[in-house]
């Protein structure tokens, strides 16, 4: 049988059809190496407006869209870093985690922002919504209150570092707030020692309330608990001063009257001998 093309010339184009199908084939496997990095490239140069991304983003925070809303946020900063939207953005970005309710991502997009552009006309906005945050997270007096002491601390910081800001007069209730939770923990555990008759922790953490947290509600009872545990160890004179100064500062409390009684029956009257506690609130010995 007759092979077709055999001979020189046949090789020679045998080896021609080789190459043309190995640049054809070469072509292809460009051509799709080439649709590959279109579409990543795709993906990242194709760059928006600052401001046409940022006003999506205010668009999906008004809806509600609070997770649309940060994408578009991230989507300023990553595709326009250093602008004035991306200031805006960031700071956008952790109030809708704020009220979302991922308040972890909130505090560290803040602190960002804050660390970034501590002088900003929105630093205090940004402090503030941490202080939000930590707020949110404040558990009852029964348990933990790290988070207490949190939302106490960046509050404060706005009070401090942007005393004239919109956000101070509801930061500074905020600190009364969280004052009077943690004065209200040291009387939980406080009660708690007494009932046990561990005086002296008890002591330890009345003390706490009078001498730190004197302009909360919780001072009174603090100051006659502190009656009641002195004079169970026999302390008579730190007795008297704690409701001294109880009847001095709170003159028409109930729990002047129960101190009193106490120290009635012990056949002495309430006087300041001074200290921590007679010094506290600067008080007197009551007439």
């Amino acid at each position: 049988m007759k092979i077709v093309g055999s001979g020189p010339s046949a090789g020679r184009g045998f080896r021609a059809a080789v190459v043309i199908v190995a640049l054809v084939g070469a072509g292809g496997l460009l051509s799709a190496c080439q649709k590959n990095i279109e579409g990543t490239v795709a993906a990242y140069a194709d760059d928006q407006p600052a401001g046409v991304l940022y006003n999506r983003g205010l668009g999906y925070m008004n809806a509600g869209k609070f997770n649309d809303a940060i994408d578009e946020f991230n989507e300023v900063d990553r595709q326009h870093p250093y602008s004035e939207e991306a200031r805006k953005a960031l700071v956008m970005s952790a109030f809708a985690s704020y009220r979302r309710g991922d308040y972890d991502n909130a505090i560290a997009t803040a602190k960002r922002y804050v660390t970034l552009y501590p002088g900003s006309a929105d630093a205090a906005y940004a402090q503030y919504i941490m202080g939000q945050c930590y707020f949110a997270q404040v558990k009852d007096v029964t348990r933990d209150q790290v988070m207490t002491q949190q939302a106490l601390n960046a509050m404060q910081t706005v009070i401090e570092r942007y005393p004239d800001s919109e956000y101070a007069a509801d930061a500074s209730r905020k600190v009364i707030a969280t004052r009077d939770q943690l004065a209200g923990k040291e009387m939980q555990i406080g009660r708690y020692y007494l009932e046990k008759r561990e005086y002296v922790a008890a002591i330890n953490r009345f003390d706490v309330v009078v001498t730190q947290y004197q302009d909360t509600r919780h001072v009174e009872e603090a100051l006659e608990r502190l009656v009641e545990a002195n004079l169970a160890m026999g302390l008579v004179r730190e007795a008297q001063t704690a409701a001294a100064v109880l009847g001095h500062n709170f003159p028409n409390s109930r729990w002047y009257k129960d101190a009193y009684a106490l120290l009635q029956k012990k056949g002495v009257l309430p006087e300041n001998y001074g200290g921590p506690v007679g010094e506290a609130f600067n008080g007197k010995s009551a007439t």
